[in-house]
């Protein structure tokens, strides 16, 4: 945990390093064979991150390259999410999401109604930002060569309508995930426009990755909380915060026992941010009854047999693996 603020101004610097320095360091990393004295938990050995990379995730469980993704796939993405809005596309499977705000209010169906569209695994060019090589080759770091798209999400953060709803409570993903190891899944959050406080940028608490799974809920927040919007049950620490304030491409890869969350956005605009966590095809399903997983596992087994008719006895984990795709190397075990 870092607690001293000298050490953490050292972190948001990091975070604050122009684009180009960080592409030419990660360009530049193809010709560097790392060298640790001590074995590294979270990377694995490869040719691309720099040693100072991977001791930046090791200690802090996440790591921001600029301007990975182009503005033309960018383009490509919004467009997409544009055209599912105003339902001239159908999608297999696709959870379209309101906020709770707006769920009670009167809307028309444009990208102002929907806050978030999820497992769009069946759509060629959403699940395109999935393939992208790019995202792929940092992702082999953390998952090894054999790499499982499981969850996908674009978020459209909307104006917050005064209830304070467009907040995200700070939570760790792996509360949703039925598979481990923990090490080997990592998340890709690509931002499709400029992202800072202002708009709700994403809040992480550097080094929490190192923790436990904590046991999650709804909020008890007065505005009300969105469907799934679990965070961490009793959420209180001294801990220091990091805004991590990304420019349109910029992407995040993280650790799933990360704290994180997102403030209110405070503009008049939607923010947008497109994502997809990853896992090593080796990894394997467990059985969470009896754990602190048990209550997201009741609430995912209700909307899956609502969704496909089916009775609540619909495995947690199959609901996982329906929606997992390959994205490169063999399909293992998940």
């Amino acid at each position: 945990m870092y607690r001293a603020a000298g050490r953490l101004k050292i972190l948001q610097q990091h975070l604050d390093r122009p684009p180009a320095a960080i592409t030419a360091s990660c360009t530049s990393a193809q010709s560097v064979t790392p060298c640790f004295t001590v074995p590294l938990r979270y990377t694995l050995d490869n040719d691309l991150l720099l040693p100072e990379q991977r001791h930046f995730y090791e200690e802090n469980g996440f790591l921001l390259i600029r301007d990975l993704v182009s503005a033309e796939d960018i383009d490509r993405f919004r467009a997409e999410f544009e055209r599912i809005c105003r339902r001239e596309v159908q999608v297999p499977g696709l959870v379209v999401m309101r906020d709770v705000a707006i769920a009670k209010s009167e809307f028309v169906p444009d990208q102002k109604a929907i806050t978030k569209v999820q497992d769009f695994q069946e759509d060629p060019e959403l699940f395109h930002y999935c393939q992208l090589p790019q995202i792929l080759k940092y992702v082999e770091c953390f998952t090894g060569p054999n790499i499982m798209a499981m969850h996908t999400m674009l978020i459209n953060k909307p104006p917050d309508a005064g209830k304070k709803t467009s907040r995200h409570p700070m939570h760790q993903d792996l509360h949703y995930f039925p598979f481990r190891p923990a090490d080997r899944i990592v998340c890709a959050w690509t931002a499709l426009e400029r992202v800072d406080r202002s708009n709700g940028c994403l809040v992480i608490l550097p080094g929490s990755h190192k923790g436990t799974l904590q046991e999650h809920d709804y909020p008890n927040w007065e505005g009300g909380v969105n469907k799934m919007y679990h965070g961490i049950r009793n959420y209180h620490t001294d801990h220091p915060r990091v805004h991590v304030v990304m420019e349109k491409g910029d992407t995040v890869f993280f650790h799933p026992l990360l704290i994180h969350g997102s403030g209110m956005n405070q503009t008049e605009g939607f923010r947008k941010a497109i994502s997809c966590h990853y896992a090593s095809a080796d990894c394997y399903y467990i059985d969470v009854k009896g754990t602190t997983q048990e209550n997201i596992e009741k609430e995912v087994q209700e909307i899956a047999a609502r969704k496909y008719a089916l009775d609540t006895s619909i495995k947690f984990q199959d609901t996982w693996a329906m929606r997992g795709r390959l994205v490169q190397g063999e399909r293992t075990s998940l």
